[in-house]
């Protein structure tokens, strides 16, 4: 997403003005995940989860249908986890008296594993590795808490309200909702999700729910493609990382406005100068949060 890498920008300004550059924020981030802290996504071990996903309804004259099911397996408090989804989609579009119908599958499949994060392309046959931003950078903000408590503060800073609780699958959920999306979470685990936005309802349910169990290995591969490996999202340059100097500079950078943020933001960045006003008070209001999480 372009939002995070404005807030990698932000983290840029935040290390300090010695021409350091994006490099020196993956290097910290290095050095952060290394550490004894254990980051803990999840507030359960181990588990293995199936879903199934139905989505419909009409947008301007289109119908949309579709049906899905999800595979999620996870192990080391989530640290290590591998999602495969499959899904048909029906699109039936009525203009002027034509009617065209376009049906669509797809097939996706995403590991992560202690930070690398892998995506399955199955047209190309290969498999493209990254870092996960959003580990990396809960590391760089709170590198003492589980990821879990970090993300509830965050959505509760967005809006999202605790609706109360519900039993699902034998498994008492705290149900989530933001901006009328609903979410049943068990210990840190979607269980369930349903929700209309823009005329589309979407429901995601588990049919079955194991937690604290041996997952074979297996479970754990992917297909046997090649691995391209992008660049990092920051680089690759060395850096020494100083607790002390980023704090310095969050302290500097709490209370910037909104336009002067922008200028920093998307100077020299095409991709960055392509975002709406939208889009870029959306991201500076969430850096603000998690700067504010962090104090």
């Amino acid at each position: 997403m372009k939002k995070i890498g404005i807030l990698l920008l932000l983290c840029i300004s935040i290390v300090g003005c010695k021409n350091k550059g994006k490099k020196a924020i993956e290097s910290a981030m290095t050095s952060i995940s290394d550490s004894n802290s254990e980051l803990k996504r999840y507030e359960i071990k181990s588990g293995s989860i199936i879903y199934k996903t139905t989505i419909s309804g009409k947008v301007m004259g289109t119908s949309i249908s579709g049906t899905g099911s999800e595979t999620l397996h996870f192990k080391e408090w989530g640290a290590v986890e591998v999602v495969e989804e499959e899904t048909d989609q029906s699109t039936v579009t009525k203009i002027f008296g034509n009617t065209t119908t376009d049906k669509s599958s797809t097939h996706t499949m995403h590991k992560l594993d202690n930070g690398d994060s892998y995506s399955v392309d199955f047209e190309r046959k290969e498999i493209r590795k990254n870092s996960d931003m959003a580990m990396e950078m809960t590391k760089m903000f709170h590198k003492d808490a589980d990821a879990g408590k970090v993300g509830k503060e965050l959505f509760e800073s967005m809006g999202g309200k605790q609706l109360g609780t519900e039993v699902v699958l034998g498994y008492e959920c705290e149900i989530w909702d933001l901006m009328g999306i609903k979410q049943w979470m068990y210990k840190g685990v979607l269980i369930k999700s349903e929700g209309t936005l823009m005329g589309i309802h979407t429901l995601k349910e588990a049919t079955s729910a194991k937690f604290n169990l041996s997952i074979p290995n297996a479970d754990f591969e992917l297909p046997d493609f090649p691995i391209v490996e992008e660049e990092g999202f920051m680089g690759d340059e060395s850096f020494e990382f100083d607790e002390e100097e980023m704090q310095e500079g969050i302290d500097r950078i709490k209370d910037i406005s909104f336009e002067d943020w922008k200028k920093l933001a998307t100077a020299d960045d095409p991709e960055m100068q392509a975002m709406s006003e939208e889009e870029l008070h959306e991201t500076y209001d969430m850096i603000q949060k998690m700067i504010q999480m962090r104090q």
